[in-house]
């Protein structure tokens, strides 16, 4: 039964984590919107930066892409609320409806990690070069999240056994 508490415990605790993200993007729309227009217009680069076309200096595309992430930040917290709340609802049934109730969860988890790692790694990090501002570099906070993300959806998944 530990184990099943510790699996609902890590996923109600990375919901509050990415609803709280989500929250404080909406209700700090003003400098964390900053983050999202200075890494997508690649304006704090290495001087010279042969990839520069890349850069993205439409307003509205700013708003869109940083509404994006604040969606993808609420549905992995919408998912993974439910996904602990079945578990819960699981937590005295046989192990393979414990296992069964595991699905919205380990969605969520996926979804947070291609939020952080995709979104932040890949696309921010690699293809807007992220990594070269020394201001706007968002990487090892990333890095941080979806490294417990991750975590958690490893031990979601080790199969649960009948209670003994």
């Amino acid at each position: 039964m530990a184990s099943r508490y510790a699996k609902i415990t890590l996923t109600l605790a990375l919901a509050a984590f990415a609803a709280l993200v989500a929250f404080n993007n909406i209700t700090d729309y003003g400098s964390n919107f900053a983050f999202v227009k200075h890494v997508l217009s690649m304006d704090t680069l290495f001087p010279d930066n042969a990839a520069l076309y890349r850069s993205i200096t439409t307003p509205w595309l700013w708003h869109a892409a940083y509404w994006l992430i604040i969606a993808g930040e609420t549905l992995t917290a919408v998912l993974l609320a439910r996904g602990a709340l079945a578990l819960w609802q699981a937590r005295q049934a046989t192990a393979g409806e414990f296992n069964q109730a595991k699905k919205y969860a380990i969605v969520g988890l996926t979804l947070g990690f291609v939020v952080w790692f995709f979104g932040f790694m890949v696309i921010g990090g690699e293809w807007f070069l992220m990594w070269q501002s020394h201001q706007w570099n968002g990487q090892e906070a990333a890095f941080k999240f979806y490294m417990a993300i991750l975590g958690v959806l490893i031990f979601l998944n080790q199969s649960d056994t009948d209670r003994g």
